[in-house]
């Protein structure tokens, strides 16, 4: 350890775009004094514009440009990174990122720390033999592992044996002072004429992965304007986000006739002023660990309809801060989206209710205390 320079933490992740993964390592750097510790990020594909809500100057991003698929050239690029850069620590997030441990502990460095933030498409209930197989072999270099949700936790507890001391639960937090509730819609922000003031807006944010499952929401959402008549004069979808997905929803819209009363940006720096464009917020997913954008939609004061899986059991209130759904199922969630629709008054009140749990129990604070307690630890500091 260099006693001239705080500590160096190397963060190991898939690509740095918009995502929960991604928005919570971005807000751990800004939230982490900068005399505590210093921060670089390894990037196995590469990152987009989103990384400039990094706030500090002094981070350093690497971009490997990883092929599709297995790419082991990346591997030797990976080990020369690591003995240039020296770090103190290298903290790698999901499998995608899991074998940088193999890496870390060839290049000698001292302290590895291993993340898991929720599972993909290829394995929602973590069950796949292959990749568990995987997790156990470079159990043993992993000095410590974070889980951000009581689900992930147990799960590497009771399935890749984990041992229990070498575990913390951290639950992601929000920037309450940034998502904060408020009456002043963002006409400037939206497409001309795509909403008024008595619109109603049903919106998400979140990678247009596998499995989010937007297509679902897209056809609850169409699903929604054949039931009720004067909805296609009132409701709007808003879903914020990239990946391969996007297209095929907006195909989807475009064939039912409905393209005019959605709005699918893509990736946007403006999150807080569009969640305020907002009436209700839906995560669609097939798995989740603990979703920051269901954090900050309610820190913003609105009710959340997410799906029974992963950590949103551990978020969502039922019938108290918003409703809980199986996930897949259209039907079910276009008959949620009328709930709300019909009682504004339930609107209202489960925002209000997301707002106070959010600031109760999911701040900035409490997870930037926790997240330097194990880099502490793992450092014998």
């Amino acid at each position: 350890m260099n006693s001239t320079y705080p500590p160096l933490i190397v963060h190991v992740i898939h690509h740095l775009g918009v995502g929960g993964l991604e928005n919570g390592l971005v807000n751990l750097i800004n939230a982490i004094p900068p005399e505590r510790y210093r921060h670089a990020i390894i990037c196995l594909k590469g990152y987009s514009d989103f990384h400039q809500r990094i706030k500090r100057k002094d981070v350093t991003i690497v971009a490997l440009n990883k092929r599709e698929g297995n790419d082991f050239r990346i591997y030797p690029s990976l080990f020369k990174i690591f003995k240039q850069l020296q770090p103190d620590i290298v903290h790698t997030r999901n499998l995608a990122t899991m074998e940088g441990q193999v890496i870390a502990a060839l290049a000698r460095i001292k302290a590895r720390v291993h993340g898991e933030h929720g599972r993909d498409i290829f394995d929602l209930e973590g069950k796949s033999r292959k990749y568990n197989l995987l997790r156990k072999a470079i159990r043993p270099l992993v000095h410590h592992f974070i889980a951000v949700s009581k689900d992930l936790e147990k799960w590497l507890i009771d399935t890749v044996k984990v041992d229990p001391d070498h575990i913390d639960q951290i639950y992601n937090g929000v920037d309450i002072l940034r998502f904060s509730p408020s009456d002043t819609l963002p006409f400037t922000a939206a497409p001309a004429g795509f909403i008024n003031q008595h619109s109603f807006v049903i919106g998400s944010v979140g990678r247009m992965a596998g499995v989010k499952d937007y297509p679902n929401l897209v056809q609850a959402f169409l699903l929604t304007l054949e039931k009720i008549p004067e909805a296609r004069k009132y409701f709007r979808l808003l879903i914020i986000g990239e990946g391969e997905a996007r297209e095929k929803c907006i195909t989807m819209l475009r064939v039912a006739g409905a393209e005019n009363l959605a709005w699918l940006p893509g990736e946007r720096a403006d999150i807080p002023d569009l969640m305020h464009m907002m009436s209700l917020f839906i995560l669609p997913s097939l798995a989740e660990g603990i979703s920051n954008t269901i954090l900050e939609a309610m820190a913003s004061g609105l009710p959340v309809i997410a799906t029974r899986v992963g950590g949103n059991i551990e978020l969502v209130k039922e019938d108290e801060t918003g409703k809980l759904i199986p996930p897949g199922n259209p039907e079910r969630l276009a008959e949620t989206m009328c709930d709300y629709y019909i009682n504004k008054g339930l609107l209202r009140k489960h925002g209000m209710a997301a707002r106070r749990l959010v600031e109760s129990r999911f701040s900035m604070d409490a997870m930037t205390q926790s997240y330097l307690k194990v880099y502490d630890k793992v450092l014998g500091l």
